[in-house]
């Protein structure tokens, strides 16, 4: 058997597993927001179904995903111009948020896709927007090769490509890379001559493009957030999507990449919650001095759910209002338009984060030993919440806010603020 080798590390790799076949069909296109919400509400059903096992046996969610691109809730952002449903910010991170809470891998593996759904509109000339978009609309899944585990910063990349005239020629490797795995196209991060980024959208079966199935997280086990090794893969011009375009000046492309962050750990924290409401309710015993008969009227587990719930309230109101927010500057953007949606949606994300890992944790301590039994699988809460939230520091959230209440000091413009 052949064994691919990282030439900087020089570790042996698993063989690359293939990419999944294209949609017989074109995706359905939603029309309206209410109708999104209706269709995650009826997915997230299905999905949760099946959550638990697929998290246990890290069951790479195919058949989920195909529904899931398929239901038209993969292309909300497109815009109307372009054939789409264009529903508000507010509604796509409603929707994320409800899948999330069925199974967070599933919703997280969309993030990326619909971020770079949001940069093509920002950064894309017309005629790629078209070809793009139609891409989008016909149930074509983006996945992710963006970050690079061997850099200094997360935001430092040594994938580059080199100019072949009508394509470009790409090289490098990728860790984190959720999505890909189970992509059709793989849009990878990779710097010009002049250091700039663009999106470099590669066939998920290109030659030279490899996936390696290598995700060992204790959480968010079915992303399959493993690696991509790109070796002189050819990539159009069309297909080359300028990136530095949506930080070159304010956008808010990188607070819709943030808030479906947000909206994800919403959801974990949401399904934490309701999992212990329902464990103290059906199997939880009440403390031996309480005299009572039912854990659910112990007063200490009482307090302690009002409490999760207060936080997990104004959690997703927080997460509304960022919707709220970005809606305003996707539509008109400017300096103080931008930053306001930055600063929106990172108070959401400072929250969200808070609530996942407080319910997620707590639930063990209110619903007693029973809840830690394997046949529960209950810490896939924990490990979902402890695992993603990781992916950028609230303590760094935190500053942002200080900095710009005290100083007046906008964000950053970059994909993690």
């Amino acid at each position: 058997m052949n064994i691919a080798v990282d030439a900087r590390t020089l570790e042996p790799q698993r063989p690359g597993a293939p990419g999944p076949a294209r949609p017989p069909s074109p995706a359905h296109v939603i029309r309206v927001d209410s109708e999104a919400l209706a269709i995650a509400r009826r997915l997230a059903g299905a999905f949760r179904a099946g959550a638990s096992e697929r998290d246990r046996d890290a069951v790479r969610p195919l058949a989920e995903l195909d529904a899931f691109s398929q239901s038209g809730l993969w292309s909300i952002n497109v815009p109307r111009a372009y054939g789409g449903p264009e529903v508000s910010y507010r509604t796509l991170a409603a929707v994320i948020a409800i899948i999330a809470a069925a199974d967070p891998a599933i919703a997280q593996i969309a993030q990326n896709h619909l971020g770079i759904v949001a940069a093509i509109r920002t950064a894309s000339d017309e005629a790629q927007k078209r070809l793009l978009f139609g891409e989008v609309l016909r149930g074509t899944r983006f996945g992710n090769a963006f970050s690079e585990r061997g850099t200094k910063r997360a935001a430092d990349f040594d994938t580059r490509f080199t100019d072949h005239g009508d394509h470009v020629v790409v090289r490098g490797q990728k860790f984190y890379a959720t999505g890909a795995l189970l992509a059709h196209l793989v849009p990878i991060v990779a710097l010009d001559d002049q250091g700039r980024a663009w999106y470099a959208i590669a066939e998920r079966d290109a030659p030279g493009l490899t996936v390696i199935d290598d995700w060992s997280s204790f959480g968010q086990r079915g992303t399959a957030s493993g690696t991509v090794l790109i070796e002189d893969v050819r990539v159009p011009k069309t297909h080359l999507v300028p990136a530095w375009k949506g930080y070159e000046v304010p956008t808010a492309d990188g607070a819709v990449f943030q808030i479906i962050q947000a909206a994800v750990d919403a959801g974990i924290g949401r399904e934490a919650l309701d999992d212990t409401v329902r464990f103290v309710r059906e199997k939880a015993r009440p403390w031996i001095d309480s005299g009572l008969e039912r854990a659910s009227d112990d007063p200490y587990t009482i307090q302690a759910i009002g409490d999760l719930t207060i936080r997990q309230h104004a959690a997703e109101a927080l997460l509304d209002r960022a919707g709220l927010a970005l809606d305003a500057a996707v539509a008109q953007p400017s300096a103080e338009s931008v930053a306001a949606a930055q600063l929106a949606v990172a108070e959401a994300k400072v929250l969200t984060t808070e609530v996942a890992l407080a319910a997620a944790n707590k639930l063990f301590e209110l619903s007693g030993t029973r809840s830690t039994l394997a046949a529960e699988n209950l810490d896939r809460h924990w490990r979902n919440a402890r695992t993603h939230t990781l992916h950028d520091p609230v303590r760094w959230k935190y500053a942002i806010i200080g900095n710009h209440a005290l100083n007046g000091v906008n964000p950053p413009l970059h994909a993690w603020s």
